[in-house]
């Protein structure tokens, strides 16, 4: 790459292995092209680039990708290699068997595609697990809206991916999530409780046909800011609980998704 490319910036945590590439470029011209990071890719700032080419340790392939994709300024590409299962969750399409919160969040963001395979038998020693090469082209601009509220939804939405909407939104433990981060944002934004208008229109409270109602707030979007306390709801009833929790439309969301 080095012959091919301005400059090359490289991240390496080994640093037997750091120092195998300084030996490597030592004396030679293409020494100035070459900056080496030395350490843990997730807890580096990247700096600014174009092109992105990794052989990533695939315990960190996810984490990685998210970085990469919400970083700023946006780059051109991405050519990685990752375990043959991982790619082709990153590539999958809506309908089949592998269409998980991986797919839907990466395609959201960026444009995947499958490039080729790589066999264990390319490598010494052999690994126990098949390889793929993918590339990610970042969508410019991004969707406008808050990654962290959708990735809640996305969260809860394929948390036990045979269950319906209706039943992932109605487990208590979702519930107590919802309605904890509806009242604090409620006391941000020194707005009433949503559930005082139900009172008035109760055919809102059907949750299992109106499942496009939803209150989607991410508990590092709002559980970070100081503490507030909401409008107390010790006299409300379990279908007003729901009813206001279930407040925001994700109509929306989907349709950004779709474009």
């Amino acid at each position: 790459m080095l012959e091919k490319v301005k400059k090359v910036i490289a991240c390496e945590i080994d640093p037997r292995l750091v120092g195998e590439l300084q030996k490597r470029v030592q004396g030679t011209c293409l020494a100035n092209k070459l900056e080496i990071k030395v350490g843990d890719i997730l807890k580096t700032d990247l700096p600014f680039f174009d092109a992105c080419v990794a052989n990533l340790p695939y315990q960190i392939s996810s984490p990685f990708v998210f970085k990469l994709l919400l970083h700023r300024p946006f780059f051109r590409c991405a050519i990685l290699m990752f375990q043959r299962e991982f790619a082709l969750r990153l590539v999958a399409k809506p309908g089949t068997k592998l269409y998980c919160r991986l797919s839907i969040n990466t395609q959201l963001l960026a444009r995947v595609d499958h490039l080729m395979k790589v066999g264990k038998n390319n490598f010494r020693p052999p690994p126990k697990v098949e390889s793929s090469v993918v590339r990610i082209e970042p969508k410019n601009p991004p969707p406008p809206i808050n990654f962290q509220e959708w990735d809640g939804l996305v969260r809860i939405a394929f948390v036990r991916k045979n269950k319906t909407l209706s039943a992932a939104f109605k487990s208590s433990a979702v519930e107590q999530l919802l309605d904890h981060n509806y009242r604090i944002h409620c006391s941000l934004h020194n707005t009433t409780a949503a559930w005082l208008q139900f009172r008035r229109h109760p055919f809102l409270i059907d949750t299992t046909r109106r499942m496009k109602m939803f209150c989607i707030l991410s508990p590092k979007s709002y559980l970070s800011q100081s503490d507030c306390n909401g409008t107390s709801s010790s006299h409300k009833s379990n279908e007003q609980n729901r009813a206001y929790t279930l407040c925001f439309l994700l109509k929306p969301y989907m349709q950004l998704y779709h474009r």
